[in-house]
């Protein structure tokens, strides 16, 4: 078992899938989320619930589980004009990219995580972007992350490791590493407590989870637990 990671834990499903991962993997394990401005700011609500109910419900894993931090980052929001920030409809635009995408997020997200995890002594960072089932944002791919990850390590002289435990798996793969990792604890866990809709809609509870139902976010979320499950 390896020693220390931090986790970019924002409250929805790939995040804590990642979380758990992590635990299983890691000694010990601290989280991080950010506040950017974004429109579904409602995940962030769901961070301590989910946090309680691991130490709670897989004691196994309540040792491992360290410090948690937020950070405000609502210059990001400022700086950007999206669907995920902004009360505006999701659309694509003109280079083919949906309007959800923040530019530079995962990069500025990693750049912050990096300069906390030096002070705290950590090297590995943890993330939950995925290649596989995603809408072509370019800084979720591979090729940027491990680039990103050279980078980091350069500029402060220390050898960080990005890890991508769902980089090349679709949803419905995600809800069965989840399976693996706490079985159907865990599965219902993530089913009721995190969120994932763009929309910040929590008001329904559909068997997937909560969500407006209609989102991207909720359609892949959906479509995912439907493959799962057969």
């Amino acid at each position: 078992m390896q020693p220390h990671a931090l986790v970019l834990f924002s409250g929805g499903q790939d995040s804590t899938t990642c979380l758990a991962w992590a635990l299983e993997h890691f000694e010990r394990v601290e989280t991080l989320g950010f506040h950017y401005g974004q429109r579904h700011r409602i995940e962030l609500d769901c961070r301590a619930p989910i946090l309680n109910e691991l130490r709670s419900r897989f004691p196994h894993w309540a040792s491992r589980l360290g410090e948690d931090h937020l950070l405000d980052l609502t210059v990001l929001g400022q700086l950007s004009s999206t669907a995920l920030t902004d009360d505006r409809a999701i659309a694509f635009e003109a280079n083919g990219l949906p309007n959800t995408f923040v530019p530079g997020r995962n990069l500025i997200f990693f750049n912050f995580a990096a300069a906390l995890a030096y002070r705290r002594g950590l090297k590995v960072l943890v993330g939950g972007m995925c290649e596989t089932d995603y809408s072509g944002y370019p800084d979720c791919r591979d090729d940027t992350l491990k680039a990103l990850q050279a980078t980091l390590s350069l500029g402060m002289d220390t050898r960080f490791r990005i890890e991508t435990p769902l980089m090349w798996l679709d949803k419905s793969a995600t809800w069965r590493l989840a399976e693996q990792l706490g079985g159907d604890a865990l599965v219902e866990l993530i089913r009721v407590q995190t969120h994932s809709c763009y929309l910040g809609d929590r008001t329904r509870l559909h068997d997937w989870g909560h969500g407006c139902g209609t989102c991207p976010a909720c359609e892949l979320r959906r479509g995912g637990w439907q493959r799962y499950r057969a």
